[in-house]
């Protein structure tokens, strides 16, 4: 992952609490909570009331119920209004969640007891017992820098290659990524996966090298079918892969990890001409998806999308959060409305401004800005690190996971990414439509669905103020009253009627 520029857009200051306010209306943590959101979404659909989940920065709140009564039809007279228009819909949801990188895996499936596994999983894929719905993930295809060393699927001896892949295998994969993403699609078969190289190998590369270089021509062929071996090995392993990125940041090559430089040219050329034709009416589909990298220069899908050839085997444009403008996702889907968007990568850690941006930050950020701009599917980065950020060879050394696992007990906490995940992912179903709500104003900004099961509404809030802000929520005839704590996060919920 590139860091040289990051997050630009995350600004917050720091939350003066309202314990009092907070204590009056919360009534457990969600870790304590017996009552889970299926019953508790039917119960305000059959008795006309809105369920609200809360998150403040400070803590004192983590995805908490309230237990206050929120009824529509009251005052209605807040300054701030955020209305809703249900039958105003753009993208329909794939899912949230985070990367199952080597990192996560081996410390899910070396660090945890099988109990301690199993419950986790459960939490993070499942949606019983509050889990938190995760349907969306994402393999590397190989290494990445969060890897424990660095290798490819077809190693050979320096200096020689391996044309006909004589040599490929995902043995390295066995110990880890395999039985943990089995494990997770265990719990939702529904799961989404993708994968990415972070290099090709390195026998393929004018560098000779996992580490820089450019994919030679000449094996532009023999790296689809790579790529193409891999999606048939992990079938067999009873792993589906749904979507492939060439390249994970073609447009970066770092000093210390794998990585590959790609320019849209090549790309467009390998997919045209190559990966494209190979996965054409391959059952199940595996979609393409281009970039997988950062806002900062839209120029490079749009190039590639200008290639009829290559454009026809393009489901969507995939981005990561680390440089330039949210709203690079909405120029691109402009110029081609029919090509989903994706952020399949984006990582909280240790590092200004997204410590200082914090909760708030990440949900304002990368959950309701990136909703708004046309993103159907959210990752973050690592779904697990452990206590001191790794294991990683090269790359980030501040970055965090979803999750910490200690690796002496294997006990979990909850970092800030998990709960912006949490008060979407828990709460919107796969097939959910984004709607029209209105655009954020006085420190409080928001993005709505539409669950399209049972038509139930989700509108997440943030307030990236210090203070509290008192706003009205409408819909068509019926609206309702909130005041939200300063630096904090709600998610309402309600029925059709």
């Amino acid at each position: 992952m590139l860091r040289t520029r990051v997050l630009p857009y995350l600004r917050l200051p720091a939350w003066a609490g309202l314990l009092a306010v907070l204590l009056a209306a919360c009534r457990t943590t969600s870790e304590s909570t017996s009552e889970n959101t299926t019953a508790a979404l039917a119960h305000t659909q059959t008795m006309g009331e809105v369920a609200v989940w809360l998150t403040t920065a400070d803590r004192t709140a983590q995805l908490v119920r309230m237990s206050a009564p929120v009824r529509f039809a009251s005052r209605n007279d807040a300054a701030a209004q955020i209305s809703i228009a249900p039958d105003q819909r753009y993208q329909r949801m794939l899912g949230f969640g985070a990367a199952i990188t080597d990192a996560s895996a081996w410390l899910i499936q070396h660090r945890m007891s099988p109990s301690q596994r199993q419950a986790l999983l459960r939490e993070l894929f499942g949606r019983e017992d509050d889990g938190i719905g995760f349907d969306f993930t994402r393999l590397t295809i190989g290494a990445s820098d969060f890897s424990r060393s660095h290798y490819s699927l077809n190693d050979v001896q320096n200096g020689l290659a391996d044309p006909a892949l004589e040599h490929f295998s995902i043995a390295a994969n066995r110990d880890d990524v395999i039985p943990v993403t089995k494990a997770a699609l265990a719990v939702n078969p529904q799961l989404f996966v993708m994968a990415s190289p972070w290099s090709a190998p390195g026998w393929m590369k004018d560098s000779g090298s996992l580490i820089t270089g450019r994919l030679l021509p000449r094996y532009y062929q023999t790296f689809a079918r790579y790529l193409l071996r891999y999606v048939e090995a992990y079938a067999q392993e009873g792993i589906p892969i749904s979507a492939l990125t060439l390249q994970n940041e073609p447009a970066f090559e770092p000093k210390d990890y794998p990585g590959m430089r790609m320019n849209a040219p090549a790309r467009a050329q390998l997919i045209g001409r190559h990966l494209g034709p190979m996965l054409a009416g391959r059952q199940p589909r595996v979609e393409i998806f281009d970039w997988d990298h950062n806002w900062d220069q839209p120029a490079e899908p749009l190039a590639v999308l200008q290639d009829a050839r290559a454009r026809a085997y393009i489901a969507g444009v995939a981005w990561h959060c680390y440089g330039g403008d949210v709203s690079a996702q909405s120029q691109v889907h402009a110029a081609f409305p029919d090509k989903d968007v994706y952020m399949t990568e984006c990582s909280g850690g240790d590092w200004e401004p997204v410590r200082s941006g914090g909760l708030t930050g990440q949900v304002r950020s990368l959950i309701v800005n990136t909703s708004r701009h046309w993103a159907r599917g959210i990752l973050f980065w690592n779904l697990a690190l452990d206590e001191n950020g790794g294991p990683h060879t090269g790359g980030c050394d501040t970055c965090r996971g979803v999750v910490t696992i200690n690796t002496r007990s294997g006990e979990v906490s909850r970092t800030d990414d998990y709960y912006a995940l949490a008060h979407v992912s828990r709460f919107v179903r796969r097939g959910a439509w984004r709607v029209e709500s209105s655009a954020g104003r006085d420190g409080l900004d928001n993005v709505a669905f539409i669950n399209a099961d049972d038509q139930s509404r989700v509108l997440v809030v943030v307030n990236s103020d210090a203070e509290q802000r008192n706003f009205t929520v409408r819909e068509r005839q019926r609206a309702f009253d909130y005041t939200l704590p300063g630096n904090s996060v709600a998610t309402f919920v309600w029925g059709a009627r």
